[in-house]
């Protein structure tokens, strides 16, 4: 019996893994959707086999709410485009070789004309496979039909089990990028504390920080699909101030990954330099070592901030982060008075040292709680600016709707 309760645990618990991968819930939510469209185009369409009903619910369907409604329009917008310009055709000169390439050329000039992005190429499709039937007129307006069908089906199915957010998604990946730039600074720490072999290792460590480049390239991806699942989604609210702590937090943390990657290639300088004595004096090292241990720590905070979103949580994070930033401040300005004191006997690496004293107090610098509020507080002004000069016509309707509320609720001082 226990067994069982264990194997059910854990078929539960993949199962709740699974309905977080996006590959998972994208390809579930397709097929629903165009199976959907299929039934529904068997019984409107003129067709045996609409099988162009599926293909655009396939197509429209996206991970997000907002990639299926921008998608939807766009894909009608191309298909019915298509079947126009191939009715032109059809009247006017019919079917020949060089009518063909006269269309394809057309076909994928209106297609930038009408911007349906990434279904220009349905376009000139449409186009061709209806001009290539004998029918035109019938085979024409079915295949709108069929479009038509499956984008409303796609929208619709979107809009009845609107997808999930994939704020959670981004978080860990946001998350998973400051711990191993952690893991990178202890590493460096360890180093600077001569307690490994000097110049092959800061070369390694070099080179891990670079590939932090690529960490950065895919959690912006996850963190762009995150912010499609907050717009137009209507499970969220405050999708705004979501999106723009997200992406200022990732922001800063690829700001810390570059000055990291370039204090990387200052220790492998100093090691080349000083090979093979250690990098520092034996204090000097221990400071240094202690200072990166504690921004380490105060990276992983600040991310853990930046994807909290309960308040008493939120708290928690920035009161440990405020703590680990004064930690790491008050150990900077100790490891400034050694490295003065050890430039001052011997002046040979004086520059390597400042420049580690300086890129050390950038990252402070970013992770700073005054600097981030500030960052925020711009970025919320730039989105809101944007989105009103944008849609002016919806922000004169929101700003009438919350007037209208307020004055509903402010009792009417009457004349005694």
């Amino acid at each position: 019996m226990r067994d069982v309760r264990e194997t059910w645990a854990i078929g539960v618990a993949q199962a709740r893994k699974w309905r977080q991968e996006p590959v998972v819930v994208q390809t579930l939510r397709s097929a629903a959707a165009a199976t959907i469209a299929y039934v529904v185009a068997l019984r409107f369409s003129p067709e045996a086999a609409p099988l162009t009903a599926p293909l655009t619910a396939l197509l429209v369907v996206q991970v997000t709410l907002y990639a299926t409604l921008t998608t939807g329009i766009r894909r009608v917008n191309s298909v019915v485009a298509g079947v126009v310009l191939a009715i032109g055709f059809s009247v006017l000169v019919g079917l020949t070789w060089w009518s063909l390439a006269l269309l394809i050329l057309a076909s994928l000039a209106v297609g930038h004309l009408v911007r349906v992005s990434e279904f220009v190429p349905e376009v000139a499709i449409s186009a061709m496979l209806v001009l290539g039937v004998t029918r035109v007129g019938d085979t024409a307006w079915a295949r709108v039909l069929e479009t038509f069908i499956g984008a409303v089906v796609g929208l619709g199915f979107n809009l009845l089990f609107a997808p999930p957010v994939w704020v959670g998604v981004a978080g860990e990946s946001i998350e998973g990028l400051a711990r191993r730039m952690r893991q990178l600074m202890l590493l460096l720490g360890e180093e600077a504390g001569g307690r490994a072999p000097v110049v092959a290792d800061a070369t390694e460590r070099l080179h891990e920080a670079r590939r932090l480049d690529h960490d950065i390239i895919e959690v912006d991806a996850a963190l762009k699909q995150a912010e499609d699942s907050l717009r137009l989604n209507p499970r969220v609210r405050e999708g705004l101030l979501h999106r723009v702590v997200l992406r200022t937090g990732l922001d800063t943390l690829e700001i810390c990954t570059v000055v990291l990657r370039v204090l990387a290639r200052t220790l492998t300088d100093l090691a080349k330099e000083r090979d093979p004595q250690p990098l520092f004096d034996r204090e000097t090292g221990a400071a240094l070592e202690r200072l990166l241990g504690e921004v380490a720590d105060a990276v992983v905070s600040f991310a853990v901030l930046v994807t909290t979103d309960v308040s008493r949580s939120a708290e928690s994070a920035e009161a440990r982060l405020a703590s680990e930033l004064a930690a790491a401040t008050a150990t900077r300005d100790k490891l400034a008075q050694l490295l003065l004191d050890e430039v001052q006997r011997d002046v040979r690496s004086w520059q390597l040292h400042g420049a580690v004293l300086t890129e050390v107090t950038r990252i402070l610098d970013e992770l700073d709680m005054e600097h981030r509020s500030q960052r925020l507080l711009e970025e919320l002004d730039r989105c809101t600016r944007e989105e009103r000069e944008r849609m002016p016509r919806l922000t004169r309707l929101r700003q009438g709707l919350r007037s209208s509320r307020r004055n509903r609720r402010t009792p009417s001082n009457r004349a005694t």
